[in-house]
């Protein structure tokens, strides 16, 4: 009679199955290798400027990747045993409508402060943000890892004035800014009613009404008190500046986030854009031969 074989040998194996770790992430490939992530293992960066994400757009986008998959492989850190997202949120939220469960992506080893300053170049390069976002995120590059605006507006290639500007605007009161993002009132009318002793009413009176921006500005200048201080001597008499052109290159300088000089002497005139960096003039020559950003 043959004897049966022990369970010694079997219980040896089973024990080894189940005392075998779990298999790790492969180690993180060298800077600029793409690889597919399990989406678990990805989560949104704090630091993302951009707060509003356009649903109809993600749902196209999701249809785009069932159909195509992802083309462009997002950008990602190592944090806590995952990977915490830099740039492409919108192709992640759309990978995970659109039920995948990988996504490629360019694995980066960086820091906070270069985590948040790419976040916000590739928002800014792609035009995703509103106003309002832009300079939330400034001011969380300035009050987190202490950059100053010249060092912002070399980081973004904008001019330091479109920075401090866009900073101002987080002085109106929360009801104006929804205003502004919603784009019930322009930049323009926005700049024009800070400061003023009540902001809100006049947001509302340009919904309202439909004001333009130099009659904005004209209400803004006769709500603020007089200083009360006597005038001495001949008055000034003002400089002489054709508002409308004064608001054209206020717009343009918000739009392109430079200086800009408009001199119409009738027929014709000049346009002149002022930039300090060379990274700026770059950006000039790629918006006007039409070269993506």
């Amino acid at each position: 009679m043959s004897r049966r074989p022990g369970l010694g040998r079997g219980l040896s194996a089973l024990m080894g199955e189940a005392a075998r770790p779990e298999p790790e992430e492969p180690a993180i490939p060298p800077a600029g290798v793409v690889r597919e992530i399990s989406i678990g293992l990805i989560y949104p960066n704090p630091n993302q400027p951009r707060s509003h994400f356009d649903v109809t757009s993600i749902d196209e986008l999701a249809e785009s990747i069932r159909e195509r998959g992802v083309i462009s492989p997002i950008l990602v850190r190592p944090v806590d045993g995952g990977y915490q997202l830099i740039a492409g949120e919108r192709r992640w939220r759309a990978a995970q409508q659109a039920q995948l469960h990988s996504i490629p992506a360019m694995i980066k080893a960086i820091d906070d402060a270069s985590s948040a300053e790419i976040a916000l170049i590739e928002n800014i390069q792609r035009e995703d943000l509103n106003a309002i976002e832009e300079a939330e995120g400034y001011k969380k590059l300035i009050d987190r890892h202490g950059h100053t605006q010249d060092q912002l507006g070399k980081l973004v290639s904008k001019s330091r004035s479109h920075v401090a500007n866009l900073l101002r605007l987080l002085d109106l009161p929360s009801d104006v800014r929804d205003l502004l993002v919603s784009g019930d009132i322009s930049m323009g009318h926005a700049r024009a009613i800070i400061g003023a002793p009540d902001a809100s009413g006049l947001a509302r009176e340009i919904v309202a009404n439909g004001l333009t921006v130099r009659q904005v500005e004209e209400r803004a200048r006769a709500s603020k008190p007089s200083t009360g201080k006597a005038s001495s001597g001949k008055p000034r008499s003002p400089k002489p500046v054709d508002a409308d052109l004064a608001a054209l290159e206020r717009q343009l300088g918000d739009l392109l986030g430079l200086k800009v000089k408009v001199a119409h002497n009738g027929a014709g005139g000049t346009l002149s854009l002022a930039y300090s960096t060379l990274d700026q003039l770059d950006m000039i020559c790629q918006r006007l031969s039409g070269e993506k950003i």
